[in-house]
Order: structure tokens, then C-alpha cells, then sequence
């Protein structure tokens, strides 16, 4: 026998779950803030091409393995803040990443690499004579104040946005 009750409750318990599944919580959007509307102003575009991403390597723990020079004893952190607020900070105001690392590299001739704690600085700039003049003039200030052999500069073009 047909029993049109049961199956209105069954028509309606299926429109309910149907419903209920496009009742879902709606997907939120970001603030405008978060958005992919880029600006920026005349120092800090949205977007720039010309930059560079420069890396230096500056060394800063005793080295351990042979040299053809007396070891170094290590830069402290008061030392090496003293010489980022001196000789960075005015030249490259506007930013810079340090990081701390470990490295090692082998003299032409030696039997064993020499390893020691070291200071990766990065800095993104403009890709010009006078920035390139900046970064050499820290790796010769380096070099003056710690008696150390080199600075590696590592360079590469960049895409930057702000």
C-alpha cells in the first residue's frame, strides 16, 4: 500500500541533506591588504628589475686545519654587531639578513680543509657602481679590521617586490 507520508519524509530528509551541504561555511576573502594588488612607492616598487641578491661570507670562528698563516682566535658577536652598525648599516640603510653558519674550504695544497663558524650576510640592492663599490669597500674594511685573507661575494639577478 502507498503511504505518501513516509515518502514526503524521506523527499524532505533528502532536500534537508541537500541543502545542508549548500549551507556550507563560505570561503572567507582575504582583507584587501592581503591581496595580490601589488604597490609600492618610488624607494619601495611593487615590482623592480636591475636588483641583485649579493652574499658575503665573512669569517668568524677560530679555523680549525692547516693554514700558511697563524690562526685567528674567533670574532665575538659584540665585535662583529660593532662592525655591521660601522661599516654595513650606513652603506645598505635600508636592510640587510644575517645569517649564521658553518664552513670550510681547502688552501691550494693543503692536506685538510680548514673549517670555521661563519657570518652570511645578504643583501638585495640595485645592480650599480655605486652599490657594487659599497660591497667591496665592506669586504676591504673587513679584511683591514681582522687581518683575514678574503670575503667571498656571491652575486645573482633577483626579482624583487615590496
Amino acid at each position: 500500500m502507498f503511504q505518501p507520508v513516509a515518502v514526503l519524509r524521506s523527499s524532505f530528509l533528502a532536500f534537508s541533506l541537500l541543502l545542508a551541504g549548500c549551507a556550507a561555511t563560505p570561503v572567507s576573502t582575504p582583507p584587501a591588504s592581503a591581496t595580490a594588488d601589488l604597490r609600492g612607492d618610488a624607494l619601495r616598487p611593487a615590482q623592480a628589475s636591475g636588483w641583485v641578491r649579493s652574499e658575503l661570507y665573512f669569517g668568524v670562528g677560530e679555523e680549525s686545519g692547516t693554514a700558511d698563516r697563524p690562526q685567528d682566535a674567533p670574532i665575538s658577536e659584540e665585535r662583529w654587531r660593532a662592525f655591521l652598525d660601522k661599516e654595513v648599516t650606513p652603506r645598505f640603510p635600508d636592510g640587510l639578513t644575517v645569517f649564521d653558519a658553518y664552513g670550510q674550504w681547502l688552501f691550494r695544497g693543503a692536506p685538510q680543509p680548514n673549517r670555521l663558524r661563519t657570518k652570511v650576510l645578504v643583501i638585495l640592492h640595485e645592480d650599480t657602481p655605486q652599490r657594487r663599490a659599497d660591497i667591496e669597500a665592506i669586504r676591504l674594511a673587513w679584511k683591514q679590521a681582522t687581518g683575514h685573507q678574503s670575503v667571498l661575494w656571491s652575486r645573482q639577478p633577483v626579482e624583487v617586490s615590496f
